[in-house]
C-alpha cells in the first residue's frame, strides 16, 4: 500500500469552519485535542476506555502514588511507603490536610472503601484482579493504611499510580461517571458530549501555587484531516497522539513543537480464540503469516511505529525479539489454512473502532488477508459500540485492530473470558510464577518465556509498537516526552 499524501478535505474544512475558536491567548488556560472522548462516563473504575484516564488522571482524580513519564513512581496521596522483605505487606502514609472536591476529608477510610468497592462483586473495574488479590485493606488510623496481598507483586506500586486505582469519596462515588469527585487540582466545570470537556481550578486544592493553568479544555476530534487543521489554524494549543499524517506540516512550522514519544502500547490483530477456525492454532498462525507489519505500520501510523511479534514490547524489562516466530509468508499462510482443513474464501468479520490507526490499518489488513483467501468484512464501529460488543458482552467479533496501552498487562491472557477467550493452564502457571518472582533476572527470564509462549499460540497477531506524535504550540512547557501510561497532566503544564 502506497503511503497516502495529506491533504485537507473541504468536509473537514467545512467542519472547522463551524467549531468555535477554542484557543486561548490566556496565559493560564489552555486547549487540548484528543482523538477520542471518554466513554461511557468520567469515573476511570468503572470503564475501560483510556480516554477517561486521559481527562481525569492526576487531574480531578488522584491515586496513592504517581506515574511519571520516565515510568518512575513517586509520592501523591501517600507521602511515603514501606514495602515488607516478602513484597506482600506495603504501608502507606497519607498526605494530611487533603480535602475532596466536596469537602470531604481524605483519609485512610477513604482508601479502604476505594480499594474495596473496585474489588467488590458490582465493580466493573477493568483491573480488578489487582484489589480482588488484596487479602486485606486496613486503616490504622486516619492517615496510615495498610495493604496485605495474596502474594508478591514485583509491579504492585505501579499498578497503583494507574486511572483505575483513583482514591474516590465514598458519599459521591457512585455519581463520578458524571460529576466525578476528587483531590486533584481540578473540577468538572462542563462537558459538551460530542465536543468538549472543560476542567477549571479547584477551590479546595492542596497547592494551588504550583498550578500554573488555571482552565483546561479538552475538543475532541477523530478524523484526522480535521486534527492537522485544527492544530495549523492554532484552535488547539496542544494536540496529544495526534495523526502522523500531519507530521510534515508540523514540523515546518515554525509556531509549533513536535514531541515523538515512547510508549508500551501494543497495537494488535485481535482474534477470537473460542470463534471456529479460528479457536486453531493453525489458522491463527495463517492470519499471523499474512500480514506484513511493516505495511500495517506505514498504512496506519506513517512509520511511526516498530514491529512486535508478542505482547511486550522494545525498552520493557525482560523483552525478546519474538518477531521471527511468525514472520510474513503468504505460502505458509496459505499452507496452514490448507493444513487446518478451512475452505476458501473464509469469511470473517472485521471490527474497526474509530481511532485513524484502526480504520487506516483496517484497509492494509483487509488485502493482505485477501492474499490467502480470507475474505475480511469491516464492520467500523463507534468508540461506545466496541466497549460493549466486542471487548465486553457477546464479543461479537471474529478479528478487530486495537491498540492496548497498558504497560503491564500479560494477565489479561490468564483470564478466559477475556475478550479474545485465549485459555491455556500452562501460561496460566506460567504467570503466576512471573508475578511471585522477586529475583530481577529470574522474572526477566520468565518474561521472556512468557512472550514466547503467546508467539507460539498466535493468540493474536501483534503488529507494532506505537510510536505517539505531540504537537503543540512553541510556548507550552511540561509535556510528557515519553508515556508509559496515557494520561495528560494538566497541572504540569505551563506557558513559557
Amino acid at each position: 500500500m502506497k503511503r497516502r499524501d495529506f491533504a485537507l478535505t473541504l468536509p473537514a474544512l467545512a467542519t472547522l469552519a463551524q467549531l468555535p475558536a477554542f484557543a486561548q491567548s490566556r496565559r493560564d488556560a489552555i486547549v487540548l485535542g484528543m482523538t477520542l472522548e471518554p466513554t461511557p462516563g468520567l469515573d476511570p473504575t468503572a470503564g475501560a476506555a483510556s480516554s477517561i484516564g486521559e481527562t481525569m488522571l492526576y487531574n480531578v482524580l488522584e491515586t496513592l502514588v504517581k506515574i511519571n513519564a520516565d515510568g518512575s513512581v513517586t509520592p501523591l496521596l501517600a507521602e511515603r511507603w514501606e514495602v515488607s522483605p516478602d513484597l506482600r505487606t506495603t504501608t502507606f502514609h497519607l498526605r494530611k490536610g487533603v480535602k475532596f472536591s466536596n469537602g470531604e476529608p481524605f483519609n485512610a477510610a477513604a482508601v479502604k472503601f476505594s480499594f474495596e468497592r473496585a474489588a467488590g462483586e458490582k465493580s466493573t473495574n477493568k483491573d480488578k484482579r489487582t484489589f480482588a488479590a488484596m487479602e486485606s485493606v486496613r486503616a490504622l488510623d486516619d492517615h496510615t493504611v495498610v495493604v496485605i496481598n495474596k502474594e508478591p507483586d514485583p509491579d504492585f506500586l505501579f499498578y497503583l499510580g494507574q486511572a483505575t486505582a483513583v482514591i474516590v469519596e465514598p458519599k459521591s462515588a457512585d455519581g463520578n461517571a458524571t460529576q466525578p469527585v476528587g483531590t486533584g487540582p481540578y473540577v468538572l466545570d462542563a462537558w459538551a458530549k460530542g465536543s468538549s470537556l472543560t476542567l477549571k481550578a479547584s477551590p479546595s486544592y492542596r497547592n494551588p501555587g504550583a498550578v500554573k493553568i488555571k482552565r483546561a479544555t479538552f475538543r475532541f476530534i477523530s478524523d484526522p484531516a480535521a486534527q492537522v487543521a485544527a492544530v495549523l489554524a492554532g484552535d488547539v494549543d496542544v494536540f496529544v497522539r495526534v495523526t502522523p499524517r500531519g507530521t510534515s506540516r508540523f514540523k515546518a512550522n515554525p509556531r509549533l513543537q513536535l514531541v515523538v514519544s515512547g510508549s508500551r502500547a501494543k497495537t494488535v490483530l485481535a482474534i477470537n480464540n473460542q470463534r471456529k477456525p479460528l479457536s486453531d492454532v493453525r489458522v491463527r498462525r495463517a492470519i499471523a503469516a499474512a500480514i506484513d507489519r511493516k505495511a500495517v505500520i506505514a498504512g496506519a501510523a506513517d512509520g511511526y511505529g516498530v514491529p512486535i511479534g508478542s505482547h511486550y514490547v522494545p525498552g520493557a524489562a525482560g523483552y525478546v525479539d519474538t518477531t521471527g516466530m511468525n514472520p510474513y509468508n503468504v505460502e505458509k499462510a496459505k499452507a496452514l489454512l490448507k493444513e487446518a482443513g478451512v475452505t476458501t474464501p473464509l469469511e470473517l468479520t472485521l471490527v474497526l473502532p474509530p481511532p485513524p490507526y484502526a480504520r487506516q490499518g483496517g484497509e492494509v489488513i483487509v488485502a493482505q488477508l485477501a492474499k490467502i483467501g480470507i475474505t475480511a468484512k469491516v464492520q467500523n464501529v463507534e468508540w461506545a459500540q466496541w466497549l460493549a460488543n466486542t471487548y465486553g458482552g457477546p464479543h461479537n467479533y471474529d478479528l478487530t485492530l486495537i491498540s492496548h496501552v497498558e504497560p503491564f498487562d500479560l494477565g489479561n491472557f490468564t483470564n478466559p473470558d477475556y475478550y479474545w477467550g485465549y485459555d491455556n493452564p500452562k501460561f496460566k502457571a506460567l504467570y503466576s510464577r512471573i508475578k511471585t518472582t522477586a529475583n530481577t533476572a529470574e522474572r526477566n527470564k520468565l518474561l521472556g518465556e512468557a512472550q514466547n509462549m503467546l508467539a507460539d499460540d498466535a493468540v493474536l497477531a501483534w503488529l507494532y509498537q506505537p510510536q505517539w506524535i505531540t504537537v503543540a504550540k512553541k510556548g507550552v512547557h511540561g509535556l510528557w516526552k515519553d508515556m508509559p501510561i496515557f494520561v495528560n497532566d494538566v497541572g504540569a503544564l505551563s506557558w513559557g
